[in-house]
């Protein structure tokens, strides 16, 4: 079984999970624009034929890894990804109140971040 790999294409925002070179599947998100520059998913996505194989849940995990890395909190707008959260809590920090109203203002203000 080839291992999966997450790239995180940061300026294209999305974190891609490829394997033997090619993408299986994704998360779109974004940076908040103001402090905490929170890590907002918005959808994940697997690609057909991938299917069942728990590479969403390696996403956000991955993704989580990497917002801790970083020192700044997930917003998973992505029902997916928020989904996994709940059943997660111990890798998956639940955002400030504030953080998250702000991602929702940011993503409603930008139709380009989806």
């Amino acid at each position: 079984m080839v291992a999966i790999e997450f790239k995180d294409e940061r300026k294209a925002g999305r974190l891609l999970a490829v394997e033997d070179g090619t993408m299986v599947g994704l998360i779109a998100y974004f940076v908040l624009a103001e402090a905490p520059h929170a890590l907002v998913a918005v959808h994940t996505i697997v690609e057909p034929g991938h299917e069942g194989r728990g590479i969403a849940g390696q996403l956000v995990k991955s993704f989580y890894g990497i917002a801790a890395a970083e020192g700044v909190p997930v917003v998973p707008l992505c029902p997916y990804a928020a989904s996994w959260a709940a059943k997660h809590p111990e890798q998956a920090p639940e955002a400030p109140a504030g953080v998250v109203v702000a991602a929702k203002a940011q993503l409603d203000s930008d139709s380009d971040l989806w």
